[in-house]
């Protein structure tokens, strides 16, 4: 099967840095699908893994890739979820062979029914950055789904990217908080309000005074999405006593000693955790996603897909990666076909 992978950690400007190879077609484990890949997308972790994880002499090639949208075309032996030819999306295991191949295995707990009035490359944008921004939302932050008035206000710091973009659509649809993202470029933070947002901030200038101008001086939760580095030394003063706060990213830092006064909680989010360590709630997954499937269906959601490339091959992936790596993309890079 054909597959793109790296042998050494590259910068993107290397043309070694993702390379095509043909590797076997992998044998499904009991609650495996074999997913024949029909299109793929592109996250932060994808290069962040490509510069960190380096096979060892004489491994093959390491294939990254956490989106994919396909057909099961085999099914193990204790597999109940799916049969062959049923159409899929889902975000894989950090901990397996990634996406980035024609042929695909995935425990089937983590997998969702793709949404019928998508196309495949328009599914793939979704599966990765619908469950980190549920789990951030309804699992650390602890907020109930329930569209009954709320009071409360969530800052989304990093709105226009692929998770925020998704939390943005969860919270409009799924709770009666204020949505508060924050975008720096025009286009972005027109994108922000399309899919909800209640106000839009720039990241770049102090919080506290534009949170106040819009009549928000505290907010009960922030979502650190990216760019904590610069945001966490605000956060004592915008966040509510009793508040929470969210992150994703990887900061050089955190200290979270000027939390303790108003009690401030910090939560981590990382969408691998249930898939890397077996957890017994791993079918959480799988649930969430046939969720945000049956919402884009019913026209509650759409995908967050805004560049498709085809085929997928290095060269192509390599444009994605460098794209990604800018930090300024709004959605998602989907590719679509072999």
């Amino acid at each position: 099967m054909k597959a793109v992978g790296y042998l050494k950690s590259l910068p993107l400007t290397d043309p070694k840095a993702l390379v095509d190879f043909t590797a076997d077609k992998p044998s499904p484990g009991p609650h495996d699908l074999r997913v024949a890949v029909k299109a793929i997308s592109v996250n932060p972790v994808d290069t962040k893994v490509r510069m960190r994880a380096e096979p060892k002499a004489g491994e093959p090639p390491k294939v990254l890739g956490y989106d994919a949208a396909g057909v099961v075309e085999a099914v193990g032996a204790d597999v109940t979820l799916f049969k062959a030819g049923d159409e899929v999306f889902y975000a894989g295991s950090i901990a397996r062979p990634g996406t980035n191949s024609e042929f695909h295995l995935v425990d089937e707990r983590i997998v969702g029914k793709k949404p019928t009035s998508l196309t495949f490359a328009q599914a793939a944008a979704l599966p990765l950055t619908s469950i980190t921004a549920w789990e951030m939302l309804f699992d650390r932050l602890g907020v109930k789904p329930a569209k009954t008035p709320d009071g409360r206000a969530v800052l989304v710091i990093g709105g226009g990217g692929g998770v925020g973009s998704i939390m943005i659509q969860l919270a409009r649809r799924l709770t009666g908080l204020t949505i508060i993202a924050t975008a720096s470029r025009q286009e972005t933070r027109d994108w922000c309000l399309k899919l909800g947002a209640d106000h839009v901030i720039d990241h770049h200038k102090p919080l506290a005074e534009q949170l106040k101008a819009i009549g928000h001086p505290q907010v009960a939760m922030v979502a650190g999405i990216t760019g904590t580095d610069q945001s966490a030394p605000q956060l004592a003063d915008i966040i509510a006593p009793q508040g929470q706060f969210v992150l994703i990213d990887d900061p050089k830092s955190l200290n979270v000693m000027p939390f303790k006064p108003k009690s401030i909680s910090v939560h981590w989010e990382s969408m691998f955790t249930r898939s890397v360590f077996g957890a017994a709630d791993m079918i959480t997954q799988h649930k969430l996603l046939n969720e945000v499937s049956a919402m884009v269906d019913a026209g509650l959601m759409i995908t967050t897909a805004a560049q498709e490339l085809s085929p997928i091959n290095a060269a192509n992936l390599i444009k994605a990666h460098q794209q990604v790596e800018t930090g300024t993309t709004i959605g998602k890079i989907v590719l679509s076909g072999w």
